[in-house]
């Protein structure tokens, strides 16, 4: 992200792991609770722009990063690299590099992917999850094969497994027509220019799809039971993560867990509805300082 790219109030932060440097914005205190900030595809740290500052506000640190594949300088060659084990291990070491022993966790699409499984695995690392639009992955995989409409409803995510470029030239064809497409009029203008902008570079699209390509199935995401404090919302008008998975997903929660239904609301929750989101997520992180 260009310096004059960053969002005003925002610290632009230079997060090291390993060998790569990932991009992040940051709002609050320094020495505020640290909230860690996932984003999905196809997003960046900025999706979160509105929560960042609400949670700045209220005193939190908050901290969204241009994950793996998305940070430029984070952007390994093989589909290898971008498997769930990986992708959980970067969430860690961002909050390892900002003293954040035990953190809240927000997340979003494939980030709530992501957050599921570190929640089922570091449940000590956890203050509280909030996932938004993401069912638990073993909700979406039971729905997915007992429901024609949500298997199909998943059909974009095989088109993406392809790893033969069809899924990159589709997507960015007559100026990235079917990549505008996908955030469905739901996300500010500005946004989707700019992750377009970015996802056209070379490399960028297909390190972004190399999420959905790890995996050795459409949704093998393991993640296990989760016993920290979970609030999951969902849009009832989600295109792609239909209500069975969602209204499921407590199945899998055996700690304290709310789901809140978002009438009228689409799958981008964090850019379409966040003064929606925002006031429930607060309410959330404050019963479990």
């Amino acid at each position: 992200m260009a310096p004059d790219a960053t969002p005003a109030p925002f610290d632009r932060l230079e997060i090291q792991v390993g060998p790569h440097t990932y991009d992040a914005l940051a709002c609050g205190p320094a020495d505020g609770e640290f909230v860690l900030l996932l984003h999905g595809w196809p997003e960046f740290a900025d999706s979160w722009s509105a929560v960042l500052t609400a949670l700045g506000a209220a005193g939190y640190r908050a901290v969204a990063v241009d994950q793996r594949g998305y940070s430029p300088r984070a952007r390994p060659p093989r589909i290898a690299d971008y498997a769930v084990p990986e992708l959980v291990a970067d969430a860690l070491a961002f909050a390892d590099s900002q003293g954040a022993d035990r953190f809240h966790l927000v997340s979003h699409d494939w980030g709530g992917m992501v957050a599921w499984a570190l929640a089922g695995a570091h449940p000590e690392r956890l203050k509280s999850l909030t996932v938004l639009a993401t069912p638990h992955p073993d909700a979406l995989n039971r729905a997915a094969a007992e429901d024609s409409t949500q298997h199909h409803m998943l059909d974009y995510v095989r088109f993406f497994r392809r790893d033969d470029g069809a899924a990159e030239a589709a997507l960015l064809a007559d100026d990235a027509a079917r990549l505008r497409a996908t955030y469905g009029g739901k996300v500010p203008a500005a946004l989707v220019d700019g992750n377009v902008r970015r996802l056209s570079e070379p490399g960028a699209l297909t390190a972004t799809l190399n999420w959905y390509r790890a995996p050795e199935s459409v949704i093998s995401v393991p993640a296990g039971r989760i016993i920290v404090p979970t609030l999951f919302l969902w849009g009832s008008e989600d295109v792609a993560l239909g209500r069975g998975a969602a209204e499921s997903t407590g199945e899998w929660v055996d700690g304290p867990y709310r789901f809140d239904i978002l009438e009228g609301a689409s799958h981008w929750l964090p850019e379409e509805v966040p003064g929606l989101v925002t006031p429930t997520v607060l309410e959330h992180l404050a019963q479990y300082v």
